[in-house]
């Protein structure tokens, strides 16, 4: 199993809104793409925030790293185009892949 991990700090005056979004548009869009099994989104609790902001990772699990690079290779642009256009640079993200051991 393969774990696509999106880390992305947000201002929290936008937060509800983003989450809203991301819970009922961009993770079903990116599961839509029948890349990946499942998706789920986490707060970060332990880390020192900046100030005005809050940190989440928004994790999606694809069965294998084929199926992550075909949603990188055909998908990933456009639905992160999607998001820039949505919020702008009121959110930053920084992306991870993981393999099950």
């Amino acid at each position: 199993m393969i774990l696509y991990n999106v880390t992305v700090n947000v201002e929290q005056a936008i937060e509800q809104e983003w989450l809203q979004w991301m819970q009922n548009e961009h993770m079903l869009d990116v599961i839509n793409t029948g890349l990946f099994q499942t998706a789920k989104v986490f707060r970060l609790l332990n880390i020192e925030q900046s100030e005005g902001t809050n940190t989440y990772a928004v994790q999606y699990f694809a069965k294998n790293q084929e199926d992550y690079e075909t949603y990188e290779r055909d998908h990933a642009d456009a639905l992160r185009h999607a998001h820039l256009e949505k919020f702008g640079n009121r959110t930053v993200a920084f992306r991870t892949l993981m393999e099950e051991v």
